[in-house]
């Protein structure tokens, strides 16, 4: 049984390499659940894992195999579910998930259902998915991804066999990047690889022309607030910023969707609309984060420059910029202000007005470090 694509996932990640290796020798369990930090790997591992469950009891292995790798997968028995925007619908779940596991495989003996951000399942779901979880049919199997644990019920988290990942470390991330020197200075390379925590293709996005417009524009909100400039809306820039990534986004999948279609994958119009729009909303809110993200960590950079402690910078190529702006700087507020960055940011989960919680926020932070 090939496992290439199982190795090449678990690369740097050699305790789940050992479990999931464990597994898949002996019987698979009902449930998983793969957890640690986004860009660890999880869901390279969660594919590749499941394309080996359902190759192994397939007549045809090897089609199998490579039909489940694809991303998306053509292959029936393999359900995977990501959140249309910041949460998962509690319908997908219940539709795509929980009644749909009672059916039968379509090809082969097994069907492996994945939930990407699990945590960002409402309660609702959750409740309603620990049956499954619990008594599934033998010919299923769960992998719930989640890179914030505190947001699973333990009820659920409890009932799977839980599989760590490690962040991947900076300089893992740097030698990666390797090829991306020749537009970037090595100072940007390590820059991005520590902003990225441990996420390679968020570190590549912040080498791109947008992941670049998006550090500056989170700079810029942060300097704003630093002199009190927030009522000029420099956070409108970071909503333009997602919306534009998303409609993108969009825009790209409808295309692959129609292309995928001509090829013979069979989808009516509305499945293809509906799933371009998730697509677009997905990258909507991934890029709305790493804003917020990006705002908090020059605010962190700024503590570590007032207190003398520029060793620990994420921001190594702007130390210039950060040392003038650290200049008399009292690094207890800055370190609030990070704090209240990734508050909003959680807060956003609740469906609040993203410019409302922005101009708040930055009117807050104004309020923190200027006043």
């Amino acid at each position: 049984m090939s496992d290439a694509a199982l190795l090449e996932a678990t690369e740097h990640q050699a305790r789940a390499r050992v479990a999931l290796q464990a597994a898949l020798a002996a019987e698979p369990s009902h449930a998983y659940l793969f957890r640690g930090p986004r860009g660890s790997g999880k869901r390279a591992a969660a594919r590749a894992f499941a394309a080996q469950v359902i190759a192994a009891a397939s007549s045809d292995p090897d089609d199998a195999r490579r039909r489940a790798l694809l991303d998306p997968s053509p292959h029936p028995d393999l359900v995977w579910l990501a959140p249309a925007g910041a949460q998962h619908m509690v319908e997908d779940v219940r539709e795509r998930v929980i009644r749909a596991a009672a059916y039968r495989p379509f090809e082969g003996g097994k069907r492996v259902f994945v939930v990407e951000a699990a945590e960002a399942m409402r309660d609702e779901s959750q409740n309603a998915l620990l049956k499954t979880l619990e008594e599934p049919p033998e010919f299923v199997h769960l992998i719930l991804l989640s890179s914030e644990g505190e947001g699973l019920l333990e009820t659920v988290a409890s009932r799977c066999q839980a599989i760590e990942f490690a962040p991947l470390p900076s300089e893992v991330l740097e030698e990666k990047l390797a090829a991306a020197r020749s537009e970037a200075d090595s100072d940007e390379v390590a820059a991005a690889a520590r902003l990225a925590a441990g996420d390679l293709e968020r570190a590549r996005l912040l080498l791109s022309e947008r992941g670049r417009q998006l550090r500056a524009e989170a700079e810029r909100c942060v300097a704003a607030a630093l002199e009190g400039g927030t009522a000029g809306a420099p956070w409108k820039a970071l909503l333009d910023d997602a919306k534009g990534a998303g409609e993108d986004t969009e825009a790209a999948a409808r295309e692959a969707l129609e292309e995928e279609s001509k090829a013979g994958i069979k989808r009516s119009a509305k499945d293809m609309s509906d799933a371009a729009r998730r697509a677009g909303r997905r990258r909507r809110t991934e890029i709305l984060e790493l804003g917020f993200e990006l705002c908090a960590a020059w605010l962190r950079d700024l503590a570590a420059v007032a207190a003398g402690a520029e060793e620990v910078v994420f921001n190594r190529d702007r130390l210039d910029r950060l040392r003038a702006q650290a200049e008399g700087l009292d690094p207890a507020p800055a370190r609030r202000g990070a704090e209240l960055v990734q508050e909003t940011r959680r807060g956003l989960d609740l469906n609040v007005s993203e410019e409302l919680a922005l101009e708040a926020l930055f009117f807050r932070l104004e309020s923190l470090l200027a006043g």
